[in-house]
């Protein structure tokens, strides 16, 4: 079992829904502390109360998108009030699906505002040394299968969540040397509370060991999360069983 302490604080944006929730509550279950990041608090309430210690849970209800240039102070201000982080899940994000011919430049805008702006300012405010405990700080963010096999439908998806995993790995370089760690994790498909299972019967014939689960990804991302990948930076894990 992957070692946390109540004295580990990683944020959870996203935490109230799909993989984010689980990446929360598999934290929590661990033994970590997590602060949990969304729009909704009902769903975030209702995250917490599934925890095993609700305790070590602590919610923070918030539009990420509303100020992109004041994300690094909000990180500064997450930290002055539960103290240093040892650690960033970014799982927020939107899944654009339309063709070329109707797209339109605000599903642009928005998309690459809550999934690539964001995550990257985020990442700005965490990787300040004010804010993170230093050595061993590990970041983690939710790319796509999408973004290095792209299908038709995915012009707006797949661009943001390919230039996400180039950023990330480009940051990961400028903060190696401080032993902070910057990945990225994969997915394809995954059953969260808003697939129905009229879509998984038509998608699992692509899937031979079976359609993909949260815990299957929020296990990859607290492995990374933690101390005992170490000596992992700059990936981008892909978790999928369709494509190999």
């Amino acid at each position: 079992m992957i070692p946390f302490s109540s004295e580990q604080r990683f944020l959870v944006a996203g935490a109230s829904s799909g993989i984010g929730e689980g990446v929360a509550l598999r934290l929590n279950e661990l033994g970590a502390t997590v602060i949990g990041i969304a729009r909704n608090m009902e769903r975030l309430e209702g995250m917490k109360a599934k925890a095993k210690y609700p305790e070590n849970v602590f919610l923070e209800q918030k539009n990420l998108t509303d100020d992109l240039a004041g994300l690094p102070q909000y990180i500064k201000s997450l930290r002055e009030k539960y103290g240093k982080l040892n650690g960033l899940a970014y799982c927020a994000g939107i899944v654009p699906v339309l063709p070329l011919r109707v797209l339109e430049a605000d599903v642009l805008y928005d998309a690459f505002l809550i999934n690539y702006a964001v995550p990257i300012m985020m990442a700005k405010g965490i990787a300040d040394k004010r804010n993170n405990v230093g050595a061993g700080t590990s970041c983690v963010f939710i790319s796509s299968v999408a973004s290095v096999l792209s299908d038709k439908g995915h012009v707006v998806y797949s661009g943001t969540k390919a230039a996400l995993a180039a950023s990330v790995r480009s940051i990961a370089k400028e903060y190696a040397s401080s032993r902070i760690r910057f990945n990225c994790v994969s997915p394809s498909n995954i059953r969260t509370e808003r697939t129905t299972e009229e879509y998984v019967s038509t998608q699992i014939d692509q899937y031979p060991m079976g359609f993909g689960e949260t815990i299957d990804v929020a296990n990859v991302i607290t492995l990374l999360l933690s101390d005992e990948t170490k000596w992992i930076t700059a990936q981008n894990y892909v978790v999928d069983c369709s494509s190999f």
